[in-house]
């Protein structure tokens, strides 16, 4: 009788959106974080980077903490701790505290193209984690999304020449992003998305809280209206709310198909920094959009093999 039962009636229908379902809640997400390049851009001009990169933490572990604390969120098990400490050094570190950095020398077009390789790094930290089998197809139209993202930026900055430090700084900022979006991905799974990035959060405070104090107190920020509220987007959404949708996203999955929504994200920084600091917006842009578009919504269609 209990395989007749309601339960197993209703099982079908809660599994079959979840591939959709993945795919729009990455998108609100890569939407908030679309904004991260140009606002950071924004920030820096008046406002020290060690004070973006650890200051937005901090707001963010107040959030965090708050909302932990009014939902009555139990503790973690002691075995979920270093595997959100991963989290924690990936997205709340090193992607704000690195890019912050390198954003002081390079526009944020430019940026982009380094951040560019971002959904490529996730799919393969996340198969690496999960053990995914991915299909040919699926690395080729990867790599083809991947190309026409970095291509498109490439052509928005104008070219890089050669690598400078700023370079460096960003692509320690891609690894960081793929290690903490695979692994907080899968955390979200048991914790939840929200709890994830908020554990994560308070988790890493006390070390940002230090690096904050110690910024202020050796650079006191001057920074105008805009900057802060700049940086007030930075804490409060790129740093919390974004992680809602992003992490709901990953953790429906697949996260090796979810994370190559990210490949839209460049061209949405790129849109923004032509409204929000005068960057030139030319047909090349509306041409490199639609290439990007059109890959990442082949990527994510791209089934994945059944793990053996």
């Amino acid at each position: 009788m209990r395989e007749h039962s309601s339960a197993t009636v209703l099982a079908g229908p809660v599994i079959l959106p979840r591939k959709p379902a993945g795919t729009w809640w990455a998108l609100l997400g890569v939407a908030a974080f679309s904004f991260t390049v140009p606002f950071t851009r924004v920030a820096v001009a008046g406002i020290p980077p060690l004070l973006i990169g650890s200051g937005r933490a901090v707001v963010a572990a107040v959030l965090a903490a708050a909302a932990l604390a009014i939902t009555r969120q139990r503790l973690p098990q002691p075995r979920t701790w270093p595997r959100l400490a991963l989290v924690a050094a990936g997205v709340v570190v090193g992607f704000p505290l690195l890019t912050s950095y390198a954003l002081t020398a390079v526009p944020a077009g430019h940026g982009s193209v380094v951040i560019a390789l971002l959904p490529a790094a996730t799919a393969t930290a996340a198969i690496l984690r999960t053990r995914e089998r991915a299909r040919p197809a699926f690395w080729a139209v990867m790599l083809l999304g991947s190309l026409a993202a970095i291509g498109f930026a490439f052509l928005q900055s104008g070219g890089v020449g050669h690598l400078q430090w700023a370079d460096l700084l960003l692509l320690g900022a891609v690894a960081c992003a793929a290690l903490g979006y695979a692994e907080g991905g899968l955390l979200a799974r048991e914790l939840g998305p929200w709890q994830t990035i908020a554990w994560a959060l308070v988790l890493a405070s006390p070390a940002m809280l230090v690096l904050a104090v110690a910024s202020v107190l050796d650079q006191p920020p001057s920074a105008t209206p805009t900057q802060w509220a700049a940086f007030g987007y930075l804490a409060v959404v790129s740093m919390f709310l974004g992680f809602f949708a992003w992490y709901r996203g990953l953790s429906i999955g697949p996260m090796a198909q979810v994370s190559q929504i990210q490949l839209l994200q460049p061209v949405m920084s790129i849109g923004w920094a032509a409204l929000l600091l005068g960057e030139t917006l030319t047909w090349t842009t509306v041409i490199g959009g639609v290439a990007v578009i059109l890959c990442a919504a082949a990527a994510v269609r791209v089934r994945l093999k059944p793990t053996s």
